[in-house]
């Protein structure tokens, strides 16, 4: 086995099927490889699809880190089934699609992994997948790899779902009638409202869904890590992170997205065709247009769309709004109110889907209105633009207490439950004219500042770049131990 020492980590990697964990694993895969890793990057069939179909530019179908390769990054590339067909609607049939990453996903997993340790070189040594697969520990055990989550979220919400048992000890959670009051008990968490946990934490009638039975696997999987990574910041969320890192070896290393923005060769990694609307832009003032995406997965009714579409009638302002077509629902792709886009023509462009950080870095973009997804309010923070939330699902109810409550860079787009087009048309022009709009900027740039220092590169100063530094060096010796090799220092002390 000795003879494997000193060779080059070289990891699989697993992002979950969904783009908004795509997105920060290529990233990942890109900055390890830099530093030295062999990647052998899994995504499914499906994802590959969509992102190839969508992106008819792409020169090698069948590797989409051609691009990186050719820089130079050791970044080899396959694909998996999930178990549906390619012409499967995983938007439409969602449950089943989750039942499938539940129980069928880890079968193909743990066969093409079983492929991959008997004929790669270097030797498969490092398995990274990401936090909600439930089958890291067991695939990681059977081939004796180190086992490294990768959580895409703020480490707010993976505490919060860490210390399930104390939500339900304290009957914040899975009771039949939830407390309602301030928790004040988790490790790390100041304090929270039950309004702020994430959506599938604030259930009460069904709690045995497909997502939070593949919640409770996942979290009872990631405490058997070796090492947890995280697209966050130290200085963002230190005392969270702090008070996890006394239960494993946790490890702040975001933004993960820069190594996208810096590379020449760019990983596609959208599933829909963007469009470019630079020149459009251009045409526009500085600092005049607002921003609008609900992001990849989540759903919004039809009823909260027209509210948003008159709320944007009367604010007067620019805009763009991404919508998908699926974003009602898969069936219904007629959602807008009946005229609205030639109300609009000239002010407003609306669109299925763009490449956002081409767009939220513009100058003439002044504000975004979000449904708080956290790749969009990391480049939202880099970018100095200023947020508009409307949480939708899952962590984006969490991730709006961070960024209105705590950093102060951004507004509810409605106070209350229900939607307006008054409060819609109200907020926008705060947001984009008003006073409050300047603070929330000023904001924004601090926190940019934050993550400008944690990506400081120089001597490895950054906290970012200091703990991804330190996670490859525990990765290696976790490797050596695993392998079981004994390596002496120069003073004799073995490591």
């Amino acid at each position: 086995m000795e003879n494997n020492h000193g060779q080059k980590p070289h990891a699989v990697m697993f992002a979950y099927p969904l783009q908004g964990h795509v997105i920060p694993f290529v990233h990942l895969a890109m900055k390890l490889a830099s530093k030295g890793f062999t990647i052998t990057f899994i995504n499914t069939l499906s994802i590959h699809h969509n992102i190839t179909k969508s992106q008819p530019h792409i020169a090698a179908k069948d590797n989409i880190f051609a691009g990186a390769r050719e820089s130079g990054l050791d970044i080899r590339y396959t694909t998996v089934s999930d178990g549906f067909p390619i012409g499967f609607d995983r938007s439409l049939n969602h449950d089943q699609f989750m039942e499938g990453l539940l129980h069928v996903l880890s079968t193909h997993v743990d066969e093409i992994v079983g492929k991959l340790v008997q004929h790669s070189d270097p030797p498969i040594t490092c398995l990274i997948a990401d936090t909600f697969f439930v089958w890291t520990s067991m695939i990681a055990d059977k081939y004796n790899l180190v086992n490294v989550s990768f959580w895409t979220e703020p480490v707010l919400v993976l505490t919060l779902y860490y210390h399930l048992d104390l939500l339900r000890k304290n009957g914040h959670f899975a009771s039949q009638d939830n407390r309602e009051d301030t928790i004040d008990y988790i490790p790390g968490v100041r304090a929270i409202q039950p309004k702020d946990l994430m959506s599938y934490l604030q259930a009460t009638d069904d709690i045995s869904t497909v997502v939070h039975r593949i919640i409770y696997k996942a979290f009872q999987d990631v405490k058997r890590a070796d090492f947890i990574v995280c697209n966050t910041v130290q200085e963002l969320e230190s005392e969270t992170i702090s008070a996890l890192q006394e239960k494993q070896p946790i490890y702040a290393i975001g933004p993960v997205f820069l190594a996208g923005l810096i590379t020449k060769n760019s990983v596609p990694t959208s599933l829909w065709s963007e469009l470019d609307c630079t020149h459009w832009l251009q045409t526009k003032p500085h600092g005049s247009v607002l921003y609008i995406s609900f992001g990849s997965y989540a759903h919004v009714s039809k009823h909260d769309i027209a509210e948003i579409a008159y709320g944007l009638l009367s604010s007067g302002v620019n805009f763009i709004w991404v919508l998908r077509p699926d974003v009602v629902n898969s069936d219904e792709p007629d959602f807008l109110p009946v005229g609205f886009e030639d109300d609009v023509k000239g002010r407003g462009l609306v669109m299925n889907w763009c490449r956002q950080i081409d767009v939220i870095s513009h100058p003439t973009v002044g504000g975004f209105l979000t449904h708080c997804g956290w790749n969009s309010i990391l480049e939202s923070i880099w970018c100095g633009v200023p947020l508009l939330c409307f949480p939708l699902l899952t962590d984006q109810f969490t991730n709006r207490k961070l960024v209105v409550d705590d950093w102060r860079i951004g507004l509810n787009l409605c106070d209350k439950k229900l939607i307006t087009r008054e409060e819609v048309a109200a907020k926008i022009n705060h947001v984009m004219s008003g006073k409050s709009g300047d603070e929330l900027r000023m904001n924004t740039k601090e926190l940019r500042k934050i993550l400008e220092n944690a990506l400081n590169s120089t001597h490895g100063h950054g906290s970012s770049e200091k703990n991804l530094n330190q996670f490859i060096d525990d990765v290696k010796l976790k490797v050596r131990e695993k392998l079981g090799v004994v390596t002496w220092e120069t003073n004799g002390i073995p490591i």
